[in-house]
């Protein structure tokens, strides 16, 4: 049996996700707002979340595209 392997595409998109998110929340909890003033207005917080989910879903589609090949055998 093969040993199953990460897309490298689902690891860095996941990681670009996860970053968009947790800045994401930050953004909301309203401790980025002496950053920088977009941070100043919620919506900013709720793009980046929007943003991490978008990440997050493309770097599931190489994986299932991944499970589905060792699925067929190839």
């Amino acid at each position: 049996m093969k040993p199953h392997h990460w897309p490298w595409t689902f690891v860095a998109f996941s990681l670009i996700g996860a970053l968009l998110l947790v800045t994401g929340i930050a953004a909301l909890a309203g401790m980025l707002k002496g950053v920088h003033p977009l941070f100043g207005d919620d919506m900013a917080g709720w793009a980046l979340i929007v943003s991490a989910v978008a990440a997050l879903l493309t770097g599931a589609f190489p994986l299932a595209l991944r499970r589905l090949a060792e699925r067929e055998g190839a």
